[in-house]
């Protein structure tokens, strides 16, 4: 039926719809929750900006996880919220299966300008699980293309996290995430990791011990000979098992056994990407070159769902030898280079760059780390780690009940603190929007400080 209401009208009446309880929770099968949990204590967001959610209710929430990660710029920044608005009353969508657009080829240039100078070329996707698919499949066909198709081997690392296409929980590293699926993909294996607490507990930045765990490369070039192996996928640093850092001089090992062996390395950045880490890209903030780098969340400010897996030139160049006429590469999506998506990562970029973002985090690591710290001693904190403006602290389970001491701070944060917080297991996360100041790193920690105590 054909709605003749004015513009406004309409506005409103969305507007509405989206910041109102739902008439009924049954239909939406959540992802990663306990659905039946969450359904009967709902905790329902609707309206966001700056620093802070406001929830149904009203009550306005301080986020330290920047939505799930992605949100590095806050919420609701004029610039990107202008470029949608605009874009999407110019051109909501193109294919760019033999056809395009402007904006995905502006973006493109624009990104390779932030990142390390030898990735050239971006092959964009919609999603951190799209982009890490990507890069498996670009790294198979790599090795085939110039001659080796032998090397179908990919390894990924144990504890790892890469999204949740049959390549992304292949070559990740967190049982239940595997388990419940099958055998997955064919030829995968796993590095250790390298979360040593006995060793490296209460580390300020990379942690001291554990270079020697790179070898462990080596041990399985070994095992499968290098003649095999197509890739090394890690995350520089690894968030979903509860933020894992990669001890000093650790990937740089990496990188040089790859090179030693003709393996690719590829840096699943979606969650280090765009400032996380004070620099762009982890892989500058640690001085490695990837061969591929993976990302998405922060790449919109998490407004607009979107993915890319930035490639290296020599990998390209493989590709672009036979006939022009010829399709290099028989892989894309409906989505890829989306109208929307570029937009908004243009205003991204603008955002980030107006404001020096990425320089922020780096002025406030210092007190980032101090704050966070500052919990060592509190009741069941067995662990803190930290880098840029990332931050962990890993509490004892309790007896027979693991992951519920930690789901307690979470629930006591969100309903009573006005605080959202985000919890793996029973390791407190926070990624909070990089404009962040002092007073709410104050707020954060003297919030947890004091649910960290009330649930021990």
């Amino acid at each position: 039926m054909r709605d003749d209401r004015a513009p406004s009208s309409l506005g409103e009446a969305y507007a509405a719809q989206a910041t109102r309880m739902p008439d009924s929770l049954d239909a939406f099968w959540m992802p990663f929750s306990a659905n039946r949990q969450f359904k009967a204590h709902p905790r329902l967001l609707a309206s966001a900006e700056g620093m802070f959610y406001r929830d149904v209710e009203g009550r306005e929430i301080l986020d330290a996880t920047g939505g799930l990660w992605c949100v590095n710029a806050g919420h609701a920044r004029p610039r990107i919220v202008e470029a949608v608005r605009q874009q999407i009353a110019t051109l909501d969508f193109a294919p760019t299966f033999q056809m395009g657009h402007p904006l995905p080829f502006t973006l493109a240039q624009r990104l390779k300008a932030i990142a390390p100078d030898h990735l050239g070329h971006l092959f964009f996707t919609n999603s951190g699980s799209e982009s890490v698919d990507t890069a498996l499949k670009i790294a198979l066909a790599y090795h085939r293309a110039r001659g080796e198709g032998q090397r179908t081997r990919l390894i990924g690392r144990e504890k790892g996290y890469h999204g949740v296409g049959f390549g992304g929980i292949s070559v990740g590293g967190l049982p239940n995430n595997r388990k419940f699926f099958g055998s997955l993909l064919p030829g995968v294996d796993h590095l250790r990791h390298t979360l040593d607490i006995e060793r490296n507990a209460f580390s300020r930045g990379l942690p001291a011990h554990g270079l020697e765990l790179a070898e462990d490369l080596e041990r399985l070039v070994a095992l499968h000979d290098a003649s095999t192996i197509a890739a090394v996928i890690v995350e520089p640093v690894a968030g979903s098992a509860g933020v894992v850092l990669p001890p000093e001089g650790y990937l740089k090992r990496l990188r040089e056994i790859c090179d030693r062996h003709g393996i690719l390395l590829i840096f699943d950045e979606v969650i280090t990407g765009f400032g996380r880490v004070g620099k762009a890209f982890a892989a500058e903030r640690f001085g490695v070159k990837p061969d591929m780098i993976t990302c998405a969340k922060g790449l919109t400010n998490g407004c607009v769902p979107m993915g890319a897996v930035f490639v290296s030139d020599g990998i390209h160049e493989a590709f672009m030898k036979g006939p022009e006429q010829m399709i290099e590469l028989f892989h894309g999506y409906t989505y890829s280079g989306h109208p929307l998506a570029c937009a908004a990562a243009l205003a991204t970029l603008d955002t980030y760059a107006e404001e020096n973002l990425f320089e922020q985090a780096i002025a406030l690591e210092d007190a980032w780390a101090d704050a966070i710290h500052a919990l060592r001693g509190l009741p069941n904190v067995v662990d803190i780690r930290n880098i840029g403006l990332i931050g962990a602290i890993e509490l004892a389970p309790r007896p027979g009940a693991p992951g519920a001491r930690a789901y307690d701070v979470f629930t006591r944060c969100f309903h009573r603190e006005n605080l959202l917080i985000r919890v793996t297991g029973d390791v407190i996360a926070l990624s909070p929007p990089l404009i962040l100041d002092r007073d709410h790193i104050d707020r954060i920690f003297r919030t947890l400080a004091h649910v960290i105590r009330e649930t021990a």
